[in-house]
């Protein structure tokens, strides 16, 4: 098991630490909450986002997470949340105190003792946290975009070749959607193949979830070829894995997907679409020809452990 820095070492005077438990998340969602509405005016994180990742089976949560406290409060918190990938946030109210700079140094402790050779985490770029991620020494890993189609906007949906169909997923092709998804994204991400049953956890089994929520995309043999993969939050259509089997581009598939993910959530409810993507991908000119603009900068910064 990895074992903790000293929890208390270097925390300003009255200020406790102690991993975490999932009874904890919502604490976590209401302090990364304010964290992004102080820096992007609007919250984007959901407890399900929270409990959906910590209920993989693969994720320890009490080795893999830290809150620092202010009695019974939370004021910040960190995980190491996969594969050299972390994330972090301290309360607008707590900023300034050093909190930061010791979750930083926690996650960089707690990284080396799991066998990482490199931490990093996402940060709205020259944010607070961005700025002193660098200040660390944390180097820009890859920058990250979150574009929205303008309300009102549709994506123009080139007819699909003879054959094809996009609709809801059934559960008998969950495996299928899971090998699209992740071959699809190991083609330019670093890290091990994802379990189908940490997919499961945080996809299928994910709070709110429903069957319309996963949209396919299938061959004449009726193949899963294509997946997209949308969540609805707040009036928002969130597209959260766009992928189509790299020998069926090129044939307007992941246009089609969009163009149906976003309809059907306007009839769920849905009053404004959105997606991020990052420049490992090189997918930003597919969305901005759809009609997507650009509405945040992030950066993912990392060190060396």
């Amino acid at each position: 098991m990895v074992q903790h820095p000293d929890l208390t070492d270097g925390l300003p005077e009255g200020l406790l630490a102690r991993p975490l438990t999932l009874d904890d998340a919502q604490a976590v969602t209401d302090v990364m909450a304010a964290e992004e509405m102080a820096v992007l005016g609007e919250v984007v994180i959901e407890y399900a986002d929270i409990v959906g990742d910590w209920q993989r089976p693969s994720f320890d949560i009490t080795a893999s997470t830290i809150g620092v406290f202010a009695g019974d409060a939370l004021v910040g918190y960190a995980e190491r949340s996969g594969h050299t990938r972390g994330d972090a946030a301290v309360h607008p109210d707590h900023q300034g105190r050093g909190i930061g700079t010791w979750l930083a140094g926690w996650l960089q402790e707690t990284a080396r003792a799991a066998g990482d050779d490199v931490i990093g985490m996402p940060k709205p770029e020259g944010s607070p946290g961005d700025r002193l991620l660098e200040s660390l020494g944390f180097r820009v890993r890859w920058n990250s975009w979150v574009l929205q189609l303008p309300e009102g906007a549709a994506i123009p949906s080139r007819p699909l070749p003879p054959g094809y169909a996009v609709r809801t997923a059934t559960p008998d092709e969950h495996e299928a959607v899971w090998t699209v998804v992740e071959d699809a994204f190991l083609e330019w991400s670093v890290r091990p193949r994802q379990t189908f049953e940490d997919f499961a956890a945080s996809v299928f089994r994910r709070p709110g979830f429903e069957p319309w929520n996963l949209r396919v995309a299938t061959d004449p043999e009726g193949a899963v070829v294509g997946v997209s993969i949308v969540v609805l939050a707040s009036g928002c259509a969130y597209v959260d894995k766009l992928a189509v089997r790299r020998d069926q581009r090129k044939q307007g598939l992941a246009t089609a997907l969009l163009a149906d993910s976003f309809a059907i959530s306007r009839e769920h409810g849905a009053t404004r679409s959105e997606l991020s993507t990052d420049s490992r991908t090189g997918a930003l000119g597919l969305y901005a020809g759809v009609g997507m603009q650009v509405t945040s900068n992030w950066v993912n910064r990392a060190i060396d452990v």
